[in-house]
């Protein structure tokens, strides 16, 4: 079973991304700002995280960079969560190490498939 952080402060937004995840087989992990998040990190190795990057303590390009530099989190997909347009945040996700961006709000239908490819992008490495 594949074990998925989501860092995000905002509750509707979490709920909205375990209700379309759980019909698949992941065991979700749940952090609503970026010190617990890191914290959740360290302690569990998912296999992927997920990063809002408005988190009320640390914003998400930190969170990144302290991730980053964990050796047991450094090939862990880091996936990117934002509102910012999809251009701006393409670059910022690069920028801050990450694997990649997903928009907010999440596309309930194509939100499994980007989940399941970024978890592939471990598999591969």
């Amino acid at each position: 079973m594949k074990t998925i952080l989501q860092i995000e402060d905002n509750y509707a937004n979490r709920v909205l991304a375990e209700r379309v995840l759980e019909k698949f087989d992941y065991r979700l992990l749940h952090a609503a700002d970026g010190e617990t998040g890191v914290s959740i990190a360290i302690d569990e190795k998912p296999d992927l995280i997920l990063v809002d990057m408005g988190l009320p303590d640390i914003d998400g390009q930190t969170v990144v960079t302290l991730m980053r530099q964990i050796p047991d989190l450094q090939d862990t997909p880091i996936v990117a969560i934002t509102a910012w347009p999809r251009d701006v945040a393409e670059d910022m996700a690069k920028r801050y190490g990450c694997d990649g961006c997903i928009i907010k709000p999440i596309d309930v239908r194509q939100f499994p498939e980007q989940i399941a490819y970024f978890l592939e992008i471990r598999k591969q490495s």
